[in-house]
């Protein structure tokens, strides 16, 4: 209750006042701010009280007291306060002549965007938090000259993303990993009749033939740019993340086994038994990216030479070999997305495809890059980024992710000019807005702020109604939100 509140904030303010000399208290303490919280029985609807102690050095001069109050939620704009009498009311309160205005807002990006006109709803949110100079009226559009920062929290996975046949490329490659750790493999359910030991099959026998078609004079073009399943994502999205034209014979190897989705152990054995006698008996010689550190790219190597060593396809080494060509795969998709369209540097990209460390740590960095790009697509599908923006995104996210473990709730953060984003925003409703006043300055500041936000704004004081569009307002595109009103005011007691 208000009343109970308001007796301990009394009890605060007099512990610490040098003029209550019939308390005998032999030393005053500066004690740390008190907040406490209201149930809004009063007819003001208070949900915190809460004072601080001004200082001068060591010693305390005075107490700032604060008063929050919460009304809603309503849709009834009628009833929101008028930015007039909100400087008056500060002013008669704090015997001010200038006061100063600064205005706060914050829009839902994400939720007015669309991929094929699906609305995207997951737990991933794209916010743009708006500051800006004196404010003229309750819930103005922030001028074009404001301070932007974009907030970004995007979950990976979601079915309608660009990118998720990529993201399923990457659970077949967790999936592996998992399986080195715990010793048990979960198979996926084969997607096709034709079974990964069959297209293998025809993948060397196709090979095979184009070795004693061309007498093995060169690597023709065609067999350079086969396309990969995995990364043939539709095409709303091949201008972002193109198909790579290099995929060398490890790679498409992964592709064909993955599209066709490996079903068990006994089918990679099988799988690797073909690959491996093809190349002892110098049946295929395939080209291979220089720098791979795959144990088949070691083997194809061998064999241009010749002779390859024995291999036992036992134990976890035959998931270990296609792990590894996944991951060599995957490392090459992504830095050539980051190289390509956000233009960052190859060096800064050493610590996500590093293979001096072990393998699930570079399965955990590869999930990293995955996130990263899943950021990126977003960004360029519902904002239409271009590179000038994608640029400084992807080194925060680089720079965050070279220092912490993955992380999909975690908030990236990257200004902009409102004028970016402005289109997405200009005729939507804001989900909070508030504005502050202030006069006075350093201690002697005192300030009052008056807000509406689609939640509650404080977690004690919830709403079933929360964030509902109102009943009576839909009409069209024309809908109105529904809004919680807070009030936060501030005054001020002096002891000298």
């Amino acid at each position: 209750p208000v009343h109970i509140s308001r007796q301990l904030i009394s009890l605060y303010t007099m512990v610490q006042n040098p003029n209550m000399p019939h308390l005998k208290i032999s030393e005053l303490v500066v004690l740390p701010p008190l907040w406490i919280r209201c149930d809004g029985s009063d007819p003001e609807h208070t949900c915190w009280l809460g004072a601080e102690p001004l200082k001068a050095g060591n010693k305390i001069t005075g107490i700032n007291f604060y008063m929050v109050t919460c009304d809603g939620p309503a849709a009834d704009k009628t009833c929101f306060a008028n930015m007039e009498e909100l400087k008056v009311a500060h002013k008669m309160k704090h015997h001010s002549s200038i006061v100063m205005t600064k205005g706060f807002a914050q829009y839902e990006l994400v939720r007015a965007a669309a991929i094929e006109d699906t609305i995207i709803e997951s737990e991933s949110n794209i916010y743009v938090d708006i500051t800006w100079n004196t404010v003229d009226k309750i819930l103005e559009t922030p001028p074009l000259i404001s301070a932007a920062m974009l907030n970004i929290t995007l979950e990976s996975g979601d079915p309608r993303s660009p990118v998720y046949q990529l993201y399923r490329e990457l659970q077949f490659l967790l999936a592996l990993a998992e399986g080195l750790k715990t010793g048990v493999t979960e198979w996926p359910e084969p997607l096709e009749s034709e079974s990964a030991v069959e297209l293998v099959q025809e993948f060397l026998t196709d090979l095979k033939k184009k070795m004693d078609g061309y007498c093995i004079s060169g690597h023709s073009n065609e067999t350079e740019k086969i396309k990969c399943d995995t990364a043939a994502v539709d095409s709303s999205i091949k201008s972002i993340f193109s198909e790579r034209g290099d995929l060398d014979f490890a790679e498409q190897l992964w592709c064909k086994m993955r599209s066709k989705c490996v079903s068990s152990y006994q089918e990679l054995i099988v799988c690797f038994t073909l690959i491996i006698k093809s190349l002892e008996h110098g049946e295929i010689q395939p080209w291979i990216h220089q720098g791979s550190s795959s144990l088949l790219s070691k083997l194809i190597q061998q064999s241009y030479h010749g002779k390859i060593e024995v291999v036992s396809l036992s134990g976890i080494t035959p998931i270990q070999m296609l792990l590894e060509i996944g991951l060599d795969k995957m490392k090459k998709d992504y830095v050539s997305f980051f190289i390509v369209k956000s233009g960052s540097c190859l060096l800064f990209q050493d610590y996500f495809i590093s293979t001096s460390v072990d393998l699930q740590e570079q399965v955990h960095r590869v999930q990293k890059l995955h996130h990263m790009l899943e950021i990126m697509v977003s960004c360029t599908v519902l904002l239409q980024f271009k590179h000038e923006n994608l640029f400084p995104l992807t080194q925060i996210c680089m720079k965050y992710y070279k220092e912490n473990p993955l992380n999909e709730k975690h908030v990236f953060q990257l200004p902009i000019r409102p004028a970016l984003v402005k289109k997405f925003y200009q005729n939507d409703n804001p989900e909070i807005w508030k504005v502050d006043i202030s006069s006075g300055h350093g201690q002697k500041e005192v300030k009052t702020t008056w807000q509406v936000s689609t939640n509650p704004p404080v977690e004690h004081m919830t709403s079933n109604t929360t964030g509902l569009f109102s009943d009576s307002t839909v009409n069209g595109s024309s809908e109105e939100r529904m809004y919680f009103i807070t009030m936060a005011k501030c005054s001020q007691v002096h002891f000298t």
